[in-house]
């Protein structure tokens, strides 16, 4: 299994979706890397040579944020919101919906308004023997 930016790779499945697995890229950026280091999008994970694996490590730790450095900078970006006041700032200290999503009928979950799912009422009969 390979192993990119802290991340195993799915050998199973194509280079350019498997590359998606590591946070910070996408389909996009997938196929950029991937144009950039001359590798076919349509071959698989496992089929990769170890060569290749070092070049498509090598840019995308280069060349991109990834994993734990974006996670950080959108961290610092929700924090400062925070910091300022903001009204966004304000929706993430709540833990309410930030981008203008309703909240009185969906977002239970994020409210802490859970209820299980009940089925149609009506209990099975009992079975005799």
């Amino acid at each position: 299994m390979p192993r990119i930016a802290g991340v195993n790779i799915p050998e199973e499945k194509k280079i350019k979706i498997a590359l998606t697995y590591i946070y910070g890229i996408g389909l996009s950026l997938s196929s950029k890397i991937l144009l950039e280091t001359g590798i076919n999008p349509s071959t698989k994970a496992k089929d990769i040579k170890p060569d290749e694996i070092n070049r498509l490590k090598e840019i995308i730790e280069k060349n991109y944020k990834v994993e734990g450095e974006a996670k950080r900078k959108v961290m610092m970006a929700i924090k400062r919101l925070k910091d300022i006041g903001t009204w966004r700032g304000l929706r993430h200290i709540k833990r309410l919906p930030v981008r203008g999503q309703r909240t009185k009928t969906n977002t239970r979950t994020v409210r802490g308004n859970v209820r299980k799912t009940v089925g149609s009422g009506r209990k099975p009969a009992p079975t005799s023997k």
